[in-house]
């Protein structure tokens, strides 16, 4: 079963129902057989490389809110981030374009690192405060999942994987993605948002219990069809 996760590195909401799934996916009995996929969805492709203002003045600017009104906003943020075990620092985070961050998510998935690569993004966004734009911050991230740091570093120095994070964005536009983080579930189910644990749970088991086995209506063993096993074709 495959489950495919629309998100942004930027994305709070992406981190704290990153850790609801997981949650979710822990209690699945069938959790060994299920594929993540992560697929690349910016929130905001044009935003710069090195960002003068801090995410409360972006709040401000965007939603037409005080500044206070913002750190308000973000405060409630962390606390629904530490309910999931999740260490959110507003203060400090640095704004910047994410393409190369999801170029890197690209790069891991091809070498099965997608989880270890995902996981240090968000931690190193949103608690470490750290420069997720950067090529050297994202090198050291790649190392630390055990990916090679120099084939890293040759790819963020090229375009690579770049089409590949916009073709992500144009196929989640066309499954109706308007927002992050948007999981679907073998093409079939949709959750948008960050969603409880009991959610994904739920959904994991309708999933599963929807996959049946193909049904025989009628049986070729004993001799009762036209049909060819082990390179021999009867017509009884």
């Amino acid at each position: 079963m495959q489950v495919e996760i629309w998100s942004d590195i930027a994305c709070p909401f992406c981190y704290i129902g990153k850790s609801r799934i997981e949650s979710g996916l822990a209690q699945f009995a069938h959790k060994d057989q299920v594929e993540i996929v992560y697929k690349s969805f910016q929130l905001d492709e044009h935003a710069p490389l090195d960002v003068a203002h801090d995410v409360h003045d972006m709040l401000s600017a965007k939603y037409g809110m005080s500044r206070e009104e913002a750190k308000a906003m973000n405060a409630q943020l962390g606390k629904q981030a530490e309910a999931e075990g999740l260490d959110f620092h507003f203060d400090t985070l640095v704004l910047t374009n994410t393409l190369d961050a999801h170029r890197l998510l690209h790069f891991a998935a091809q070498h099965g690192k997608s989880k270890e690569v995902a996981d240090l993004l968000f931690k190193a966004y949103f608690t470490e405060s750290k420069h997720v734009g950067r090529h050297e911050t994202l090198t050291a991230i790649a190392a630390e999942a055990g990916l090679d740091p120099n084939a890293v570093s040759s790819m963020l120095a090229s375009d690579q994987f770049a089409d590949e994070v916009r073709a992500d964005q144009l196929e989640g536009s066309r499954l109706g993605v308007r927002g992050v983080p948007f999981y679907v579930i073998n093409r079939k189910y949709a959750i948008s948002g960050a969603q409880s644990a009991s959610v994904f749970l739920d959904a994991l088991e309708k999933a599963w219990g929807e996959k049946k086995p193909l049904t025989v209506l009628n049986d070729t063993t004993g001799g009762s069809g036209a049909v060819c096993t082990d390179g021999v074709c009867s017509n009884e």
